[in-house]
Parts: C-alpha cells; sequence; structure tokens
C-alpha cells in the first residue's frame, strides 16, 4: 500500500458548504435586489426591504441545498468499492480489506462476491461476471483465462479480465490483480467525473442577462429622473427617495421567488408522474431537450430476458408477453395455438434443465432468483401452465453436469415412472451433433443430416434477429455415462431482453414533439438494433461500435451524430464524446442510463436522466433528473413539464417586464416634458410590490397550452427574449405609456387637480397591467381563447380590483397613498382607457403567428 496507495477511489476537491452558500449570492440580480434592501431600509421603507430580503434569501437556500446534494456523486463512486476480498498471499488464502488489495495480488472469486479490482483471469470454472453497470452488456459475462485477439477490445469483450466494483453471478475462479484505486475502470470514471465542470442552463444565462440589462437600465433612469428633478428643485431626500422606487419599478424583484416557486411546483408534479428532480434548474432545461441518448439495457427495455420464439415439432411458434409475469400464448400467424404434445415436452425439459426460480416480491410483483436466461425458459413454461415446482416434485433431480463455458451446455437427470431421465440444454452447435432423434409431429423419429443442418440454419436465422438461441434434449433411460449421447431433439427457444411496452409509444410522442432519440449501448451491434428496429428507432438504419467512433476525429462525430440512430459496444468515454459532439451542434441532450459507465456522459449532458430502480447510487448523483419507475415515457412526461415551466417563466416576464417599461416610460417621457411626477414613490411601490405580485406569481402556474408538445424544441442557444417576445414586451410597454402620459397631461391641461390627475393614473396604469396578465398568458394565442381557465389569476385580479377600490375609496388609506375618491364618470374614463391594451396586443400577437406560419421550419428526422 505504501506504494500503490489505498485501493478506493479518491473523492477530488470538494466545494466547502460556506463557499456554495456565497456562490448563491454571485448573481447580479440578487446583489441589485439586496441593494435595494438596503436602501430601503435606510430610507425609512421597512416592510418593503423585508419582503425583498426574504425572496433574496429562500432563492438562495434553495439553491444552496441541490447544490450541496450534487457534491455527493464521487463520494457515492467510492462507496462502490467491496468492503473485504480473498486473497492468497505468501501460499496462504487469508481475508483482508479491499481498500488493502494492491497489485500482484491473487483474489480468489466465487458466486456472489464483487471484485475488490480490475484483474487478469488465472483460473475459471464456469465464471461468469455481471458488467451491466460498468460496460452496459445486459447478459452475464462467461469469463476465461483464453488470451485474446485483437487490440482496443470493447469493455464487453475482454473475457479475461474481471474488474472492480462488478459481481460474480456463478462460477468460481481466481484473478491477478493489475490495477487498484483511481487506475481501475471505474477509477478512469471518477476522473471523468471530477474533469467535467456543471455548466449554467439556459434559464440561468437568460436570467444572467437580465440581471445586467436591467442594472444598467436602472442606473441610466435613477440618474436621468433624479437629475431632472433636482434640476428643477425638487428636495434632495424626496428624490432619493423617488429614486429608490424607481429602482424597484425597474428590476422584478418577485422573479428569482417566482421562479423558485415556478420550479418546485413543477418538480412537485413531476414526482406524481415518476421523475424526481435533483437541481431545480434541470426542470426549465428540460424544455429544451431536442435530442435523448438513451441507454439500452434497463431503460428501453424491461432487464429481463424473455422467450419470443419456439421451434418444435417442424414449426416456429411466436411467444407473447413481457418479462417475468406468466401472462401470455404460444401463437401462429398472431393466433393462439393450443399446447401441443411437444411444445409442452420441449417446455418441461428447459425448466427442470434449470436452476432458476421466478418468486414474487413483498409487493406483489416477480422476482428472479439465479441466471436470467434460465429464468426466460422457467417463465415459457409456465405461460404453458407447466410451473417448475410441480414438474420438480413429479421428476426430482438427481443429478447434474454442471455448465462451464467450454461445454456450452448443462444437463440434469431426473427421477421418473419410466426410470432416469437426462434433459439438457445448451448452444445448438454444440447440442444437435449428440442427437440422434428429433421429436416430429408423428412422434420421435430419427435425426438426419439433412434436418440437422436445417436447425442448425433456423438457429443462425434466429440469432441474427438478435435473439439468444438454447437448443433442449432428451434421453429416457440415462445415467451419468450417456447422459449426453443418443439424445433426442425436442427443439429451440430463442429469447431477448424486450422493448418496455410503452416505449413504442413514447418514441412516437418524441417525434411530434420535435425530439429525436439515439440509443447509446455497450450491448452487442446486432442486439442493439434489433431492439432499435422493433422500437421504431431507426431512421437512417445506421449503427455505429466504439471501435468506429475511435477512428472518427471530433469534426467527423459532429458531422455524423445526426445521422446515426445507435450507438453500440461504447465506453463510458465513448458515450461523452457522443454528448458533446451533439451539444457542439446546438443540442440540448438529454442522457438516461442506469451504471456507473453511464455517470460522466449523465453529468456531462444538459440534462441527466438516472433509473430509480435499476440505477447505481453513482449514476442517480451525478443526475439531474430520476425516474422511480425506469420508464423511458416517464421523461417524454418530464419534458412536457420543463417546456410547461419555460412557458409561465415567460410569461411572467413578459407580463412584469412590459409592466414595468409602461412605468418607466410614465415617468421618463413627463420627466422630459417638464411635467411633475405623475405618481408619488409610495404609489410607484404599491404598483410594483403589492399590484404587480400576484398576477405574476399566478401565470407562475398557468395551465400548459393545448399544443405544447405539437411544437419544435427550442434552440439550445435560445433564451427567454426571442424577436416576438421582445416585440411584444415593447409594444405593451410603449402603449401602456402612450396611454397614461396623453392622459395624466390632458388632465393637466383641462385643470385638474396634481392629485386627482395622479389617481387617475395611478388607477389605469394599475388596470392596464391586470388585462396586461390575460393577455399574456400567451405569445401566440388569442386572450380570448379560454381566457378564463387560470382560477389563481382570476382570484388574483379580483383581489387586486378590491384593494385598489379600498385605496381609492377608504379616508385613511387615501391619506396614505396620496389618492382621491373617482366619480363614475372619472371610472369610465379609466377603464376605456386601460382597455384598449387588449386589441393592441392582440394585434400584435397576430402578426407573430403570420410570422411564425411563413418560417415553420420542417419535420424533423427521424
Amino acid at each position: 500500500m505504501s506504494v500503490h496507495g489505498a485501493n478506493e477511489i479518491d473523492a477530488g476537491t470538494k466545494t466547502s458548504a460556506v463557499r456554495l452558500l456565497l456562490a448563491q449570492f454571485e448573481n447580479l440580480l440578487i446583489l441589485i435586489l439586496l441593494v435595494g434592501a438596503g436602501l430601503s431600509a435606510i430610507l425609512g421603507h421597512e416592510t418593503e426591504a423585508i419582503v425583498i430580503a426574504v425572496i433574496v434569501v429562500f432563492a438562495a437556500l434553495l439553491g444552496f441545498v441541490q447544490e450541496y446534494r450534487a457534491e455527493r456523486a464521487l463520494e457515492a463512486l467510492r462507496h462502490l468499492a467491496a468492503p473485504s476480498a480473498s486473497v492468497v498471499r505468501g501460499g496462504r488464502e487469508r481475508d483482508v480489506p479491499a481498500r488493502e488489495v494492491v497489485p500482484g495480488d491473487l483474489v480468489r472469486l466465487s458466486a456472489g462476491n464483487k471484485v475488490p479490482a480490475d484483474g487478469r483471469i488465472c483460473a475459471a470454472v464456469d465464471l461468469a461476471v455481471e458488467e451491466a453497470a460498468l460496460s452496459g452488456e445486459s447478459m452475464p459475462v462467461e469469463k476465461t483465462t483464453a488470451p485474446l485477439s485483437g487490440r482496443s477490445l470493447p469493455l464487453g469483450d475482454r473475457t479475461n479480465l474481471v474488474y472492480a466494483g462488478t459481481t460474480v453471478t456463478r462460477g468460481r475462479g481466481s484473478a491477478l490483480v493489475v490495477a487498484t484505486g483511481n487506475r481501475t475502470e471505474f477509477g478512469a470514471i471518477a476522473r471523468m467525473l471530477e474533469m467535467i465542470e456543471e455548466r449554467r442552463t439556459p434559464l440561468q444565462q437568460s436570467l444572467d442577462r437580465i440581471g445586467v440589462a436591467l442594472a444598467r437600465v436602472a442606473l441610466v433612469v435613477v440618474i436621468v429622473i433624479v437629475g431632472l428633478g433636482l434640476l428643477r428643485d425638487e428636495p434632495l431626500l424626496e428624490m432619493l427617495v423617488f429614486g429608490v422606487a424607481v429602482a424597484v419599478a425597474v428590476v422584478p424583484e418577485a422573479l428569482p421567488a417566482v421562479v423558485t416557486i415556478s420550479l418546485s411546483l413543477a418538480a412537485q408534479r413531476m414526482a406524481r408522474r415518476s421523475a424526481l428532480v435533483r437541481r431545480l434548474p434541470a426542470v426549465e432545461t428540460l424544455g429544451s431537450v431536442s435530442v435523448i441518448g438513451s441507454d439500452k439495457t434497463g431503460t428501453l427495455t424491461a432487464d429481463e430476458m424473455t422467450v419470443r420464439r419456439v421451434w418444435v415439432a417442424g414449426e416456429v411458434l411466436d411467444v407473447s408477453g413481457s418479462g417475468y409475469s406468466a401472462r401470455g400464448e404460444f401463437l401462429r400467424s398472431e393466433r393462439p395455438v393450443p399446447i401441443s404434445e411437444p411444445l409442452r415436452e420441449l417446455l418441461r425439459a428447459a425448466a427442470l434443465a434449470s436452476d432458476a426460480r421466478v418468486v414474487r416480491d413483498d409487493d406483489g410483483g416477480t422476482a428472479i432468483r439465479g441466471d436470467p436466461t434460465e429464468a426466460a425458459l422457467v417463465v415459457a413454461a409456465a405461460k404453458a401452465g407447466l410451473e417448475t415446482d410441480t414438474l420438480v416434485a413429479a421428476e426430482p433431480r438427481i443429478e447434474e453436469i454442471a455448465f462451464t463455458s467450454e461445454r456450452k451446455r448443462m444437463t440434469t437427470l431426473h427421477e421418473a415412472a419410466g426410470g432416469c431421465v437426462a434433459y439438457s440444454k445448451g448452444a445448438p452447435e454444440i447440442l444437435l451433433p449428440s442427437c440422434s432423434h428429433w421429436l416430429s409431429p408423428n412422434g420421435v423419429e430419427r435425426l438426419g443430416e439433412d434436418r440437422r443442418e436445417a436447425l442448425l440454419a433456423v438457429a443462425r436465422d434466429f440469432a441474427g434477429d438478435a435473439l439468444r438461441v438454447l437448443a433442449v434434449a432428451r434421453r429416457i433411460g440415462a445415467n451419468r455415462e450417456d447422459a449426453e449421447s443418443e439424445m433426442t431433439f425436442l427443439g429451440l427457444l430463442a429469447m431477448i431482453d424486450p422493448p418496455r411496452p410503452e416505449v413504442r409509444s413514447a418514441i412516437g410522442m418524441c417525434a411530434r414533439a420535435g425530439i429525436r432519440p439515439v440509443m447509446i449501448t455497450g450491448d452487442h451491434p446486432l442486439t442493439a438494433k434489433a431492439i432499435a428496429a422493433e422500437l421504431g428507432l431507426l431512421g437512417s438504419g445506421r449503427v455505429v461500435t466504439g471501435a468506429e467512433l475511435d477512428a472518427m476525429t471530433g469534426v467527423e462525430l459532429e458531422q455524423s451524430v445526426e445521422s446515426i440512430d445507435v450507438y453500440a459496444r461504447v465506453s463510458p468515454a465513448h458515450k461523452l464524446r457522443v454528448v458533446e459532439a451533439l451539444q457542439a451542434n446546438g443540442h440540448s441532450v438529454a442522457m438516461t442510463g442506469d451504471g456507473v459507465n453511464d455517470a460522466p456522459a449523465l453529468k456531462r449532458a444538459d440534462i441527466g436522466v438516472a433509473m430509480g430502480i435499476t440505477g447505481t447510487d453513482v449514476t442517480r448523483e451525478a443526475a439531474d433528473m430520476t425516474l422511480t419507475d425506469d420508464n423511458f415515457a416517464s421523461i417524454v412526461a418530464a419534458v412536457e413539464e420543463g417546456r410547461g415551466v419555460f412557458a409561465n417563466i415567460k410569461k411572467y416576464l413578459m407580463y412584469l417586464l412590459s409592466a414595468n417599461l409602461g412605468e418607466i416610460g410614465l415617468l421618463t417621457v413627463t420627466a422630459f416634458l417638464g411635467k411633475p411626477l405623475p405618481l408619488s414613490a409610495v404609489q410607484i411601490l404599491y404598483v410594483n410590490l403589492a399590484t404587480d405580485g400576484l398576477p405574476a406569481l399566478a401565470l407562475a402556474v398557468d395551465p400548459q397550452e393545448r399544443d405544447l408538445m405539437h411544437r419544435p424544441p427550442r434552440r439550445r442557444d435560445a433564451g427567454i427574449f426571442t424577436r416576438p417576445v421582445v416585440g411584444l414586451i415593447s409594444l405593451g410597454g410603449v402603449w401602456s405609456t402612450a396611454v397614461t402620459v396623453g392622459l395624466f397631461t390632458s388632465l393637466l391641461a383641462f385643470g385638474t387637480g396634481l392629485s386627482e390627475a395622479r389617481t387617475t393614473v395611478f388607477a389605469t396604469l394599475i388596470l392596464i397591467e391586470l388585462f396586461k396578465a390575460f393577455s399574456f398568458r400567451s405569445d401566440r394565442r388569442s386572450t380570448l381563447e379560454r381566457p378564463f381557465s387560470n382560477r389563481w389569476l382570476n382570484l388574483a385580479v379580483a383581489w387586486e380590483i378590491v384593494l385598489l377600490t379600498l385605496v381609492l375609496n377608504v379616508p385613511f388609506l387615501e391619506r396614505a397613498f396620496g389618492t382621491t375618491d373617482l366619480s363614475p364618470g372619472r371610472w369610465a374614463l379609466v377603464i376605456g382607457a386601460a382597455i384598449t391594451i387588449v386589441p393592441v396586443l392582440e394585434l400584435g400577437k397576430l402578426l407573430v403567428r403570420r410570422r411564425r406560419v411563413r418560417n415553420l421550419p420542417q419535420s424533423p428526422r427521424f
């Protein structure tokens, strides 16, 4: 250990909790709000200062909690190491802590052991290792001592090596340790995770730009208005208070709270749809996803081997059902067929020659005990009404000839009514030469060479469809010496880890939403292509292996990723390259996976999606989101929520910035015209902190628009403020300015008192902003389409109208806000002027719709 160090993965540099907390205040918008809160407190406006400060602290604490949890990803990876290991040192076998294993140790391996370090196989007896978490290989890998041909083989093809963190599923053996700690394949993944920098989400980048822009605008507006006031000999203290009020009018102080609340509510809705979000900004990022890079095993497929086809008595039958459920039928031309005697005999033999059992768990589901391939055989027998326990009771096993990687077959001997019966299953090319007869529709017949070759051709056809094929045979009146000779061939069973039944429809929904799914797996190319074809995932039909990716330069890969549908036999580094190439082409990428091999790509992707059931701790900690049902379809539901969140944040910003622009325009234009201040400082603060807040919060929970998942995803670099959005914000602000300035100057020109003119403009400005709240529920759809479907907005507007009525009619509130009561005629003028904002914004949205139709992009390729 003094030379090689402990056999554990370094945690790397950790960010302290204090540093993480302070980092939350490095947002310019947050700093502006803190300055505003401080000035408000200094000038005696304690209520405003407290409200702003609470909003800022709430947003900062929530961000801190999310980022602190993310720091645990590498820590989870360190705990994957085996707690102890059996090693041979000085000719003696002893158990030592796994962290003390060093290169040169000889470790003993047996079923159930977790491999403590990377090693080269020295001895193997029927040794198989589960490597799905590392390589993505869906089946346990059989290990041998034979040397390998070829260089730079993928992990899944290195059959004479074992890797730290993987699990021995059967057999026994020994391995010479060649790498420990950070030098293992797991260590390489840890280094990749540490080197990947967190990217700010599109929403965070947009909010950063908003903060910079608003800071500049606030500074200019305050200087201009306060300067003009001082030139007119306005009192300095009054102008300073007014300047703070104007700064508050410029900055949407509720923005951090509204964004946080929007994301939190969406995260709760997503949790009800089986998607748990670890980082709140990821909710919004989901809305921009244009490519989903999905692992195959356990994500697109059920991770449950299933018999799909049977050759028996001269015909091929299909088998319905999926996974370890016994529900299913045997079909000919898609029609159920009765269980014939040859089929019954085939399934009985396959089940009796297997050690696996299917058991029910506490939740009523099914689980396997034993090898997945054997479990598929047991389930196929159950579909024919043949329960394994009943079969074993009728024909108890008395002896067996074990499976080995060299023999590629397993034979069991059973006590039956007519004497000893041997059942054998294995590779067709191994089993057929030991068969002299076959079970035909007419009974047992002689197996000639022509029939033998025909059966091998059938097996090759099944394998060509990416099915794993097993042959089954029996011998009646057998003993151990002759059990595997002169056998009767019973049939072929072909199986695969099938696609989840709901995934195909989810992929269809992706197509309608303009999202392109891509398979990225460590599994065999033939298997990956077959599953992709069955799911409708193949567009160009192009399948690329990890070796082919190694031969591509970065530029070549970026040019090719748009036409590749399936990546097979890939390593963690390959997955990372694919994600980066897609991002380089402007895509926002969601990457799904369940194994440790997926963790670097999940962390690098815009959205990392881990499987909650089959996923490892490392994967879940590196991901932004975890699916509690391991269901690909839940990703699509999460994308829908993400699009809804982005749309609602956009609605809120459109509404609030347009309202603020109207207020700033009113103050700035009247100042340049040399008119008295149209609003007092307390009236400005009321409009911003009381009137705008509730409708903005209601827009944050606005119901989703019906065509949300029929729109193409927005570009990765597209922020909130597109040209149409800026146009509508400007249109609303300019019209509000024109109406209020025109009303104020007209009232003064006709001799109306300053207090009454201010009250009229104050009421008009508030009603304009309430009408805007309804108009900005969509940047494309008419306000008249389901105008009152947001009940929270209806309640917010009703409450604001009640408050306005009280402020204008209750004497002590009139004195506090400097208002007067208005006559019915004046109210008619206020309402008439305010409602003009609706048709103006409707015209703007009509122009936006026409522009979108003209620029409608072509449908994406799938």
